[in-house]
């Protein structure tokens, strides 16, 4: 029997010599195992040992293609600067006017020496009792108010999120998550032992009856959402879905991480908590109200699952520092979260408002007899998918682009974007799309580097390799 190692060893070596070309199709699995006189199951091995190396993509009805653009770095993706492009539309992170200002005011008192000798103290899972009622009172919405004894406090959401789940899955546990999930939960599963299992969803988000037949085949240890605002696509889930999907979570005992870092921008959307509060885990943080470099996570767990979460944030040494902690509280209780939200939310709203104008009908402009109505709508097989006051956008490519091509194009026109590989639960299934960040470019750099996509999207790819 041929080892499929040495297979992809040798296509590999065809990439590096350039004898396989950036954006070249591999041939259809069946015809590559004739050829190499291996069986089909062989050459399906290969194939996914090329995609495991981040040396191929395989696309959806469209077939296996070399790499054009580099993957997505593990650890950094939507977190760090991986590019050295001069726009970065890959980190999302929002600002307001006199942010840094209004911040410092708050931190003042905490550079007393006595107020300091405290906030320099090592911090506890649960942190302080004022930290915890003045959370309670920040995360609280109509229909659902988390009690303080619920909370604990990490360094940042993302730890939020791996604690709830060491806390809830054991190696080899599966995960029920969208299909297209926040790319850093690929990387938490994989360092748990956790297998991610792609749920499959609607414009709604995931699909009841998608997770009670995962969950029939073999049973699910919990599930993580994103109900409001989703990462990448901003869809949000109706409370008639939120509510269906309560009732079949409760009458499955399945635990649910749900992840509301980005809600701050729908203030109209309540916690999916509320349908399921005996289950439901919910993460939330200041990266995105406030600011990326200081900040706290935020877990609400059910009363009786305190203890357990907690251990698992100690365990992990992802305890929230106590300066961080001093500091959350005093801009909650001074106004000064409330007061970023609402500029952040008016911001949203101005970018929302730019990439309609520079992006949406700059497509319209460049491509002949395609229209698009709205934000929604189709272009050329393409279509921009977004939401009013989200910070990001999930662009759905005109063909003959496939979103490895794409991301390349941008790079060499100065232009960072995310391909829809970072956000594929399925390597062999990659959306052909790619997530645009609004918030982290100048307004007017912003505005330029739309209009350039606009345009290499509409002028196609170089010599259409790969189509």
């Amino acid at each position: 029997m041929a080892d499929f190692r040495l297979i992809a060893d040798r296509i590999a070596g065809d990439i590096a010599a350039g004898r396989l070309r950036p954006g070249q199709q591999l041939p259809p699995q069946r015809w590559f195992a004739r050829r190499h006189r291996i069986a089909p199951s062989t050459a399906g091995r290969v194939y996914g040992e090329l995609v495991r190396r981040g040396l191929v993509v395989g696309e959806v009805g469209r077939g296996t293609f070399v790499r054009a653009a580099p993957a997505v770095a593990q650890g950094r993706a939507l977190v760090e600067t991986a590019t050295s492009a001069p726009v970065n539309l890959e980190l999302n992170y929002p600002s307001a006017a006199g942010q840094s200002e209004l911040l410092a005011a708050s931190l003042a008192p905490l550079l007393r020496t006595d107020v300091l000798t405290q906030a320099m103290r090592p911090g506890a899972a649960d942190g302080t009792a004022a930290a915890r009622e003045s959370a309670a009172r920040l995360l609280a919405l109509p229909g659902w108010r988390p009690e303080p004894a619920q909370l604990l406090f990490t360094g940042n959401a993302r730890q939020a999120i791996t604690a709830a789940l060491a806390s809830l899955v054991r190696p080899g546990g599966r995960v029920g998550v969208e299909e297209l999930t926040y790319p850093l939960v690929k990387e938490m599963a994989g360092r748990l032992g956790v297998v991610l299992v792609p749920l499959a969803g609607d414009a709604e988000g995931v699909r009841p009856d998608a997770v009670a037949a995962a969950h029939r085949t073999a049973p699910l240890a919990a599930l993580y959402l994103q109900p409001t605002l989703h990462n990448p696509t901003s869809s949000t889930m109706s409370e008639r879905r939120r509510h269906e999907l309560g009732r079949l979570v409760v009458a499955s005992a399945l635990p649910v991480v749900e992840d509301r870092i980005w809600s701050f921008l729908r203030p109209d959307a309540a916690a999916f908590a509320a349908h399921a509060p005996g289950l439901t885990h919910v993460v939330d943080g200041l990266s995105k109200r406030v600011a990326p470099g200081l900040t706290v996570g935020f877990l609400v767990v059910p009363r009786d699952r305190v203890d357990a979460v907690a251990a698992a944030v100690r365990s992990g040494g992802w305890s929230a520092g106590r300066f961080a902690l001093e500091a959350a509280v005093r801009w909650a209780e001074d106004g000064v979260v409330r007061r970023l939200v609402e500029a952040k939310r008016a911001d949203a709203a101005r970018r929302q408002a730019i990439l309609t104008e520079h992006l949406t009908e700059h497509l319209t402009e460049h491509v002949t007899g395609h229209l698009t109505a709205n934000l929604g709508g189709r272009l050329a097989g393409g279509a921009v998918r977004t939401a009013p006051g989200a910070y990001f956008a999930w662009w759905e490519l005109p063909a003959p682009w496939r979103a490895d091509t794409f991301t390349a194009a941008a790079a060499a026109h100065g232009i960072a974007v995310t391909p829809g590989t970072a956000f594929a639960v399925d390597p062999h299934r990659t959306p052909n799309a790619v997530r645009l960040g609004l918030a982290s470019a100048p307004e007017g750099e912003l505005a330029r580097a739309l209009r350039t996509l606009a345009a290499v999207a509409a002028a196609g790819p170089p010599g259409r390799t790969g189509g």
